[in-house]
């Protein structure tokens, strides 16, 4: 017998199975971010206020963005991290939340959050963002304060324009505001040095 008739069939061997699961076909997911506008977008770094340790606690590096709802024109402020999108803020801009200068830095901000949905249940949250210089940081404020302008009209300026409480708040008589101040002293104080801590991590990471 000759070695041709013991070698298999060629169509013996050819079996073809359908794929249970054709992964061609992608999944759709959403953001919840498909129906807005982005208004801003900048690359800063993101921190919290821990109060249980009195420090800060680096939540994430970013794009932080302003998005402006298609229908109802709210503008809130969202931030995911890099590489993950996971969200590390979002909350609505509100006009009764103010940017305050971080001591010892012309490129970062605090403000107080009431309720920050980056997390579930929304907590209160006082965060602070660090820029990649001064200029950024001063395009980042304007950009906020014209979102809390915005939402201020939309919802009938009841609480009124960030500008104008600001100018009507000097013109009062600063009977309380020495304790005010000395309290945002004390806690910036505080919050300072970690703020500084992670800044010399981040320059030694880029060398």
């Amino acid at each position: 017998m000759s070695e041709d008739a013991l070698a298999p069939r060629e169509e013996e061997t050819d079996a073809h199975f359908e794929p249970v699961i054709k992964l061609t076909e992608q999944v759709e997911t959403k953001t919840f971010e498909e129906d807005e506008d982005v208004l801003f977008k900048m690359r800063a770094k993101l921190f919290r206020f821990a109060t249980d340790s009195s420090e800060w606690k680096e939540r994430g590096t970013g794009d932080v963005r302003l998005l402006q709802h298609k229908e109802t024109k709210k503008i809130r402020l969202v931030m995911r991290r890099d590489k993950t999108l996971k969200v590390c803020a979002n909350h609505l801009i509100s006009s009764e939340m103010r940017l305050q200068p971080n001591i010892g830095s012309d490129r970062s901000w605090v403000w107080k959050v009431a309720a920050d949905y980056s997390e579930s249940p929304p907590t209160s949250e006082t965060l602070a963002i660090r820029f990649a210089n001064a200029e950024n940081a001063n395009q980042f404020k304007a950009a906020f304060e014209d979102a809390q302008r915005r939402n201020s009209d939309l919802s009938g300026g009841a609480a009124g324009e960030p500008a104008a409480e600001s100018k009507t708040e000097e013109a009062k008589p600063e009977e309380k505001k020495p304790e005010a101040e000395a309290e945002a002293t004390k806690e910036e104080k505080t919050e300072e040095a970690p703020a500084e801590t992670e800044k010399t991590k981040e320059e030694e990471s880029k060398d």
